[in-house]
């Protein structure tokens, strides 16, 4: 594999596909911040909000066995392009279209033209990159795409306060249109392929393959990792954050959004963080990885302590702890999952190149398909309990995969 990080030639293509990612976050993490305005436009309940915004996470889902197939058939800038195109048509349904159904079909439509914002930047480098350089890279391009949950929090708190929460979809549209047009500008198209001799297989057959791999052994641990790890970030900054700082603390909108923006803040340095920890800590990737998603889960578990009615409010004496406790928690939570990304960097380790594609294609599959899963599921288990009980079910759910992972990946080569 050649290794060509040196240079515009090649930062620059996957800085812009990285910038869809951002688009992806700010669409998936803004109801978090609108829940309060948007639920009742809509003509649903807090939960009944949660459900919709589920739909976004399975179409996400659906789409990525077909999209594995198809960057390894078409490459990565006809695709990217393709999913741009789609996620600028979803921002205008969600902006244009009035009540729950209206926006269930613009969650669908967002959720299949994001479905590839990661993969296509971590495809290319994937393809481009030695296997130690890769870890660096993707969590480079993680962090960058995350920048879109910052501009979902104090940003979008100021413009949904200003211009209402429609406001947020038609920025998006704006900015996949803009995109889209940087990757026609610098991302180069696909090189000529040689066809192997015999017939071409089939896109089932394909397809057939990214699920193979999926429930293969090697990337079994990665599999149940992903699971839940995308579900738990998006569970707490995409959708139960905001109102918990906001419907159990008692916070305004703009102060939550603040404390919002510093967990992000997190979010965005912690990628590369991860990466650089890669560097400087070879063949660690397996205890990174369980010990931040077992720190991550009690973390949630603290949130909920610290909350009415919690254990160590009630030890303390308190109706309940500040809302700076819980900004430190958050603090924490995004600390504990810094090695994030190199749940990528592993599979990348452990499937030979020409597999890459669809290997990664099946984690990501697995990273929105728990998160689809998992958000849906915590609509219910909050209309039974309230905010902290959704917030408890994902850290069970985080610390029974965390389990699982380090039982599947006992042995296995990491980097």
């Amino acid at each position: 594999m050649t290794d060509r990080q040196n240079g515009v030639a090649f930062v620059a293509p996957l800085m812009v596909l990285a910038l869809g990612h951002m688009i992806s976050n700010m669409v998936r993490t803004m109801p978090a911040i609108a829940a309060d305005v948007m639920a009742p436009d809509l003509g649903v309940t807090a939960e009944g909000l949660a459900s919709l915004t589920g739909a976004y996470h399975f179409a996400f889902a659906a789409g990525q066995i077909p999209l594995g197939v198809a960057l390894d058939r078409f490459g990565v800038r006809p695709v990217s392009l393709a999913l741009l195109l789609t996620t600028a048509l979803g921002g205008l349904i969600a902006a244009m279209v009035g009540g729950s159904g209206g926006f269930l079909l613009a969650q669908v439509v967002l959720g299949l033209g994001c479905s590839g914002m990661l993969l296509c930047p971590i495809t290319l480098a994937a393809k481009t990159l030695t296997p130690a350089r890769f870890g660096l890279w993707s969590g480079l391009i993680q962090g960058t795409g995350n920048v879109g949950m910052l501009l979902s929090a104090s940003p979008m708190a100021w413009l949904v306060d200003h211009s209402g929460w429609r406001a947020g979809f038609w920025s998006s549209a704006v900015l996949a249109v803009i995109v889209a047009a940087l990757v026609l500008a610098v991302v180069p198209g696909p090189p000529p392929r040689a066809m192997p001799p015999g017939p071409r297989p089939s896109l089932a057959a394909e397809a057939k393959q990214v699920v193979r791999l999926g429930l293969s052994r090697p990337l079994r641990g990665m599999m149940v990792i992903a699971f839940v790890s995308f579900a738990a970030i998006i569970g707490l900054r995409g959708l139960w954050g905001g109102p918990w700082l906001m419907e159990v603390k008692g916070l305004p909108r703009i102060e939550a959004g603040n404390i919002l923006l510093l967990f992000t803040l997190l979010l965005i340095l912690g990628p590369a963080l991860g990466g650089l920890l890669d560097r400087l800590l070879p063949g660690r990737r397996r205890p990174m990885l369980a010990l931040g998603h077992l720190i991550a889960a009690l973390s949630l578990l603290a949130v909920v302590a610290g909350g009415p009615g919690g254990w160590l409010s009630t030890g303390l004496g308190l109706p309940m702890l500040p809302a700076s406790y819980d900004a430190a928690v958050f603090v924490l939570f995004g600390l504990a999952l810094v090695p994030h990304p190199l749940i990528f960097a592993m599979t990348r380790a452990v499937v030979p190149p020409e597999q890459v594609g669809k290997a990664l294609s099946a984690v990501n599959l697995s990273f929105f398909l728990g998160a689809a899963v998992l958000q849906a599921a915590t609509g219910p288990v909050a209309t039974l309990g309230g905010i902290g009980a959704a917030l408890a079910f994902l850290a069970v759910a985080v610390l029974v995969a965390t389990a699982l992972f380090v039982r599947f990946t006992r042995g296995q080569r990491t980097s």
